[in-house]
Formats: structure tokens, C-alpha cells, sequence
């Protein structure tokens, strides 16, 4: 036996006893029934059979019965008293269950006591006492124990060594030797028995269980016990930590804030007095509405009773420095020179006269009245056109503040309102921060890419921006971390979008919208002489000297590697050839100062693009159209043929719903006046008709190729030319009307590049002339007509094309 396998309890009175295992637990019992067998009383704890257990001897009578009994068979019977005050207990102060015992060892201990060690057998019941002296001697009866095996008393077996293994782990008084004796145990009944009588349960609970013959039903009850057994596990332990992380929190605050009033008196002052005393000589020298300045007093006085090591004062100082650095009345004092103005936009920007002329404006209204409203605009167009560093310009001519807000993929209102300032955290929203950094309350404030605001479920923006840009409105800004009211009526708010489209309609409506419309060629190379040159050349490390573009080379890259509205792509690529002259330089490699048409290949490759020119009228049903893109103006063919057949009718060229329409309009005007052009009404019955549109992988949609189409049926239906050098856009009617198209400027600058030297219009797209520059109409004639049959007067000729068909 060892000894370090063996624990006592320091207290006799109600000792806590850990079973071991014993190596013969189960080795073959030799007991006859019908012999008498010694007893020995057992106080405060009840034998099982199989568990050994060590207890401490105390009465003469049980002393010398353990002696006499070691010196024999070693086998006694063990029966638990009822109340454990009685010292020389009887037949009836015993309970009637027992356990056959075997005397395992006797131990003399240091304090004069005996302990002995035990091992429970079997089951027994006591049926009489023989005798009291020297000890208890009577007879006993073995009680059977049934095993029941089920796979659901192996599932309660398995649960019970699960819960006993969990409650060795929660207990710090159990000893780990425990976990390993339950994990080494195999046969369920002895399981059942070790974590029963290693338990905590009261005696007569432990007694109840030793009188339940069966195994099954002791080991439901043992597993309700240890199910309980470990609610109160946890109870306690969540109680214990409860207190433990209180009291130390209590505690370290304590230490911590008496070892810093210690160190600030040593320093000679308490910080968090210094900083709310700097606060309040901050807002000595505030300009600020006086409702501003009692809340911030208010304020004030608040973060003083704040204990500076909670993480409320973080959020209050916080909250102090966002009111102090705000520019409540602070703002710049505008420039009313609208020479200077109109100087310093000319400079920045080459074109934009819409824009400049709105800017001008407002400052001369402003020089007048002395107190005005900014507007709210929102500058559109296409990429790269120079709606976003319009802004510089802008702020640079009313000599104010400027700040950028990019709203590209914004979708959280938060952003614009900011957060409550109770979370920890908390920030106002872009819109103060941004007026934070201004410093003044009049900057000119860009809210960029307006139509890329996003929403989901942390709220809309597009609706918080509502407020921000409604001059009734804005004056009593609401931001959620501020919570007061914040007037952003003197801001000029200057909005940029690519498509109005996607712009909240209520939203649309507060602003003064300004189309930014592409550049024109002549515009570009302008552009690029004014800025993008002498930048690229600052950046690149060139001398003005060293590197000469004429106009015609700008043109050619324009033209032929470049297709956009903007300057973006032409910078990369005026970039591109500074590039590689600055390596022929750094080589000493010969170059041409002033760029030749030649040496663009070799700087920067094969063109992209290649530009759509006239190709006469030799063909019937081939007309000349004008198309507006993205990337400005396109002339179109229009190509119509006919095939004999049964009238069916084609159309072809990537096109959209609105497109269609029109062709089939045209062809429905020409089905009802037949005979305008000679021909029989049965011709359409007998010939097919395919429309189709060049450059099929290029989507294609609008109304303006309405005349187009109809001049392009008619040459095909009468084989006549169609007259050479002319285009022509605008939409038809079913009743022959010519109705007025867009993008007038960007159509008649790709006619003039083509080489063509006649535009017909609507009469109603007169007024659009007038805001082009002369020299961008000069060399054009216009044909400006009201109905289709003034179209075809103009378009089609008396002379009939070569090879022509017979369709009557």
C-alpha cells in the first residue's frame, strides 16, 4: 500500500474522506452467511462495496474489535449509526444496510489515534445482535446486486464519469488523484460506488443509496446529485468572481488613484484641474453664439465632478475640444475683386464658362447686398473635366478656405451626422470634421462624386444630406455628437457628379445644377499648352527649352490615343513622352526638341484609336449621322439595303429599344407617302429591309438618328445620292415633325473633324449655336428644318447612284 495514495481529513468531527483504488477490489469474497460476524459503527460516512476507505478508530470497543479482526479473516461488517451523538449504539440506533468489510490496515499515527484502512465487499443486512461485549457481534444476510446492462445504463454511466470528472476539475479542495482513479475504473457498479461514497452528499443521502438494490436506479439518482452538484459548482464560482473582480477593482482604483494624487502633488497640481482650466481660458478668447457658450459652461462644470479615471471624462474632454476647435463665427473675409476672380479662373481652367460665369455672379451679389445665402451647386459631367479642382479655383477667387469630402461608396448616415457622444469612441460626423479643419464657417466645401452615395441598413446619407444642402435648413445643422444646433449657411457647397441619374430626385432639387459638358479639340490643346505641359515638365525634371509640342502632334495624340471628354488620358500620355525623352537625355541619345508626327510611334506605340471619316455618297441607303458619347462627338453610317422577299424587316448594329423605335417610324412614314417618292405601295410587300449600324459591339441608343434613318430608306428606296459632305441628327414624328436633340456642340465639332461641310438640324436646335464659339462654326453651313420632307429636299439628290436597282 502507498502511503501517498492515502489522504486524512483534519477534521474528526466530519472527516472528507478520498477513496482509492484497491488492487483486488475485485477478488472472490469467503464469507458464510450463517457465521456471526463482528460489527463496527460507523459515524458521519457510509462503506461500499468495493471503495476503500481510511477511518479514524475512537471508542474502546471498536479499537480492540479492528485488532482481534486483523488478526483473524480481517472481514467485519460496517453499518452507519443513525444519530452519531450515541456512543455505545444498539441494534435499533444502527441502519439495517451495511457493507461486508475487509480490514486492508492498521495505522498508529503521531497523535496517538489509530486509523485503519478498509475495504468494502458486499452488500449486507443486519438481522440481530448476538452480543455487545467486548464489541457487537451479529448476524448478517448477503443482499444480491443485480446488474441490468442496456445501452441506456452504459449513457448514464458514462454521464455520471463525466460529471464526477467536472466537478474534480471545478474544486480546488478535491485532489487530482480523484480524476485518475475515475478515469482507471471499468466496471460500472464499482463506478457507481466510488463517486458515491466520494461525494458530498449528506449520510442518510449515501445510506439511501446503499439500500437501492438496483444499480440502474442508484446510478439515476447519483447523476441528479452530480448534475446539482455542479449548478452549485457554478453558482459559487460566479459569486466568488463577482466579488473577487469588485473588491480588486475597488482596491487598484483605490492605490492607483492615491499613488497619483501623490505624484501630482510632488509635480504641484492636479492635471485634470490644469485641463479644465485650459478649456475655460480657451473659451475666454471663442468667438461664439452666446446659447454656445452657456452649454459649454454647462459642459465645463460637468466634466469637473467627473472622476478622471473613468472613461467618461475621456468622452467629455472630447466633447469640450470638438466645441472649441469648431469656427462657430470665425470666418474669412471674401474678396470682392471680380477681376482678380475671373483672373484666377481663367488661369485654372481653360472652357467652364457656365461655371465661372455662376461664381462671378455670386461674388457681385454678394459685393452688393454684403449678407447672401451661398448657393448650393453641383457641377456634372463626365471624368476628367475638371469639376473636382474647379473647387481650388473657386475657394483661390473668393480667397475662403477650402475643404474636400469624397462621398464615392458613403453608406452610413453616421458619417454625416456623426455618432452619439455617450458611445465610447463617438466622433461627429464629416461634415463638422471638415469645418474642423477648415477653421473658418465659410469655406468652400466639395462634395465630391454626389451620385456614388451608397445605403444599407446602418441608414441613408443621401437623406441626412438633405438638410445639409438646403439653404433653409443648413443654418440649424444637427449633428447627433454635437447635439446642438451648427449653421452651415455660409458654406458654399459645391457638388460633382458623372450622372444626375442616380441623384435622389429630392436631393437634385436643392441644387443649381451646372452641366460640365467634354472638352472640345481645339479645347484640349489648349489645355494641355496652359497646364498639363509645363506640369509635366516640372514633374519629369525638363526644361520649357528641351521640349516643344506643336499643335498639330497634340491633335494627333488627342485624335488617335485618346478617347475621352476630360484631360485625364491625354496627361498619361503627354507624361508618356516625357518619359522617354528624359531617358534620351540622361543617355545623350539624340532627339527631336520640337515633337514631330513621326516620332510619336516610337514614343508611344501603335494608336488606340482611330478616327471615323467621310467616305462619300457613292452607295445608296448610306447616310452620314452625328452621335454623342461620353468621350464627346462620333459621326455614324447608317447603312440600309434592300433584298427581294416577302417585306421583312431588319435592323442590326447593337442598338437600344429607343433606337429601334426610330427606324421603325421611318419606315412607317415612308409606307404612308409612297407616292412623294414615285413608288408603288406594294414595293415594301416585295422587298426586304435591313438597317444596319457600323462598330456592332459599341451599344448604341437615342432618337437623334430619327432623320438618319428616314433619308437612308428613301436614297435605298429610290436609288438616288445622297448629297455629298453633309450630316445630319434629329428626332422624327410619325406625322413627319423634326424634333430637337442634345449635344449639339460636341455633334457639329466631329462633323467639322470628319471633313464635312453640311449639318442639317431642327429648327428648335437654332438656339443651341449661340453658346458656340464662332470659330468652332466657321467653314460649316446649317440647314435648319421643321418637318421630314424639308430633310429630304436638302438631302437627296435628282442623280441616281450607279447599278441601281429596279424595284417597281
Amino acid at each position: 500500500m502507498n502511503m501517498d495514495d492515502i489522504f486524512f481529513s483534519q477534521n474528526d468531527d466530519k472527516p472528507d474522506f478520498v477513496p482509492i483504488i484497491s488492487a483486488d477490489e475485485d477478488s472472490e469474497l469467503r464469507f458464510d452467511d450463517k457465521n456471526a460476524l463482528p460489527i463496527l459503527p460507523l459515524r458521519n460516512t457510509v462503506l461500499f462495496p468495493g471503495v476503500i476507505i481510511p477511518i479514524t478508530v475512537g471508542r474502546e470497543k471498536s479499537n480492540k474489535l479492528i485488532r482481534d479482526v486483523y488478526a483473524g479473516d480481517r472481514l467485519l461488517g460496517t453499518f452507519a449509526q443513525k444519530d452519531m451523538s450515541i456512543e455505545d449504539p444498539s441494534f435499533d440506533d444502527l441502519h439495517q444496510t451495511g457493507t461486508i468489510a475487509q480490514v486492508v490496515k492498521i495505522l498508529n499515527m503521531p497523535d496517538n489515534t489509530t486509523s485503519v484502512i478498509i475495504q468494502g465487499k458486499k452488500r449486507i443486512n443486519l438481522q440481530h445482535i448476538d452480543s455487545y461485549d467486548p464489541y457487537l457481534i451479529g448476524k448478517v444476510q448477503l443482499r444480491p446486486d443485480p446488474i441490468i446492462e442496456s445501452r441506456e445504463f452504459d449513457a448514464i454511466v458514462s454521464s455520471i464519469k463525466d460529471q464526477a470528472l467536472k466537478i474534480v476539475e471545478m474544486n480546488e479542495n478535491m485532489p487530482q488523484e480523484a480524476a485518475f482513479a475515475i478515469k482507471n475504473i471499468e466496471k460500472p457498479d464499482f463506478l457507481v460506488n466510488y463517486i458515491t461514497s466520494n461525494s458530498n452528499l449528506k449520510t442518510e443521502d449515501k445510506q439511501a443509496l446503499l439500500e437501492t438494490d438496483s444499480v440502474y436506479e442508484r446510478s439515476l439518482k447519483l447523476l441528479e446529485h452530480l448534475t446539482q452538484e455542479i449548478q452549485m459548482l457554478n453558482l459559487k464560482m460566479d459569486i466568488e468572481s463577482k466579488v473577487k473582480t469588485e473588491l480588486d477593482k475597488q482596491q487598484k482604483e483605490y492605490l492607483l488613484n492615491q499613488q497619483m494624487k501623490t505624484i501630482q502633488d510632488e509635480l504641484g497640481g492636479d492635471p485634470s484641474q490644469q485641463e479644465a482650466e485650459e478649456l475655460k481660458n480657451r473659451s475666454k478668447k471663442k468667438k461664439w453664439p452666446k446659447e454656445i457658450q452657456e452649454s459649454f459652461k454647462k459642459e465645463l462644470k460637468k466634466l469637473r465632478r467627473i472622476n478622471p479615471a473613468t472613461p467618461e471624462y475621456s468622452v467629455q474632454v472630447n466633447y469640450l475640444n470638438v466645441m472649441l476647435d469648431l469656427p462657430w463665427e470665425e470666418t474669412t473675409k471674401d474678396n470682392f475683386d471680380l477681376h482678380r476672380a475671373q483672373e484666377i479662373l481663367d488661369n485654372d481652367h481653360y472652357g467652364l464658362e457656365k461655371v465661372k460665369e455662376r461664381i462671378i455672379e455670386h461674388l457681385a451679389v454678394l459685393k452688393l447686398k454684403g449678407d447672401l445665402k451661398s448657393p448650393i451647386l453641383c457641377l456634372y459631367g463626365p471624368p476628367g473635366v475638371g469639376k473636382t479642382s474647379l473647387g481650388k479655383s473657386i475657394a483661390e477667387a473668393l480667397n475662403r478656405k477650402y475643404v474636400r469630402m469624397s462621398l464615392g461608396g458613403l453608406h452610413d448616415e453616421s458619417e454625416i451626422r456623426g455618432h452619439r457622444k455617450t458611445y465610447i469612441g463617438a466622433m461627429p460626423g464629416r461634415i463638422l470634421q471638415n469645418m474642423r479643419k477648415a477653421k473658418a464657417s465659410n469655406p468652400v466645401f466639395i462634395l465630391d462624386e454626389i451620385d456614388k452615395l451608397g445605403r444599407d441598413v446602418h441608414g441613408d446619407p443621401e437623406s441626412a444630406l438633405l438638410e445639409v444642402l438646403d439653404p433653409e435648413q443648413n443654418s440649424t445643422f444637427h449633428d447627433n455628437f454635437l447635439e446642438l444646433d451648427y449653421d452651415l449657411s455660409k458654406v458654399l457647397f459645391v457638388a460633382t457628379a458623372n450622372t444626375i441619374g442616380n441623384i435622389h430626385p429630392a436631393l437634385r432639387d436643392r441644387m443649381e445644377m451646372i452641366e460640365v459638358s467634354g472638352y472640345l479639340l481645339e479645347e484640349k490643346v489648349e489645355i494641355a499648352k496652359r497646364h498639363l505641359i509645363p506640369q509635366q515638365l516640372e514633374n519629369h525634371g525638363l526644361k520649357p527649352s528641351q521640349l516643344k509640342f506643336p499643335d498639330e502632334v497634340l491633335s494627333h495624340i488627342i485624335e488617335n490615343y485618346t478617347r475621352e471628354s476630360g484631360v485625364r488620358a491625354l496627361n498619361k500620355k503627354i507624361a508618356q513622352v516625357m518619359r522617354r525623352v528624359a531617358r534620351k537625355i540622361a543617355t545623350d541619345d539624340k532627339y527631336n526638341i520640337s515633337i514631330k508626327l513621326t516620332d510619336i510611334r516610337e514614343y508611344l506605340g501603335v494608336q488606340d484609336f482611330f478616327k471615323t471619316i467621310y467616305q462619300g455618297n457613292e452607295h445608296a441607303g448610306v447616310v452620314t449621322g452625328l452621335a454623342w458619347t461620353a468621350a464627346g462627338g462620333e459621326i455614324l453610317f447608317i447603312e440600309s439595303s434592300l433584298s427581294k422577299g416577302k417585306g421583312n424587316f431588319t435592323i442590326t448594329g447593337n442598338l437600344g429599344d429607343v433606337m429601334k423605335e426610330s427606324a421603325k417610324i421611318a419606315v412607317e412614314y415612308l409606307r404612308a407617302h409612297t407616292e412623294m417618292f414615285g413608288l408603288e405601295s406594294e414595293v415594301f410587300d416585295k422587298w426586304n429591309i435591313h438597317i444596319h449600324i457600323p462598330e456592332g459591339a459599341i451599344p448604341k441608343d437615342g432618337p437623334s438618328a430619327g432623320i438618319t434613318m428616314v433619308v437612308s430608306l428613301a436614297s435605298a428606296f429610290t436609288q438616288r445620292k445622297v448629297k455629298k459632305g453633309l450630316a445630319m441628327t434629329g428626332e422624327i414624328t410619325l406625322r413627319g415633325k423634326v424634333l430637337p436633340v442634345g449635344g449639339i456642340k460636341e455633334k457639329i465639332l466631329a462633323a467639322k473633324r470628319a471633313g464635312l461641310k453640311e449639318i442639317i438640324l431642327s429648327e428648335m436646335n437654332k438656339k443651341d449655336l449661340e453658346e458656340i464659339k464662332p470659330i468652332y462654326l466657321k467653314g460649316l453651313k446649317f440647314h435648319f428644318v421643321d418637318t421630314i420632307a424639308d430633310v429630304l429636299d436638302i438631302a437627296l439628290t435628282k442623280q441616281k447612284v450607279a447599278n441601281p436597282l429596279k424595284l417597281n
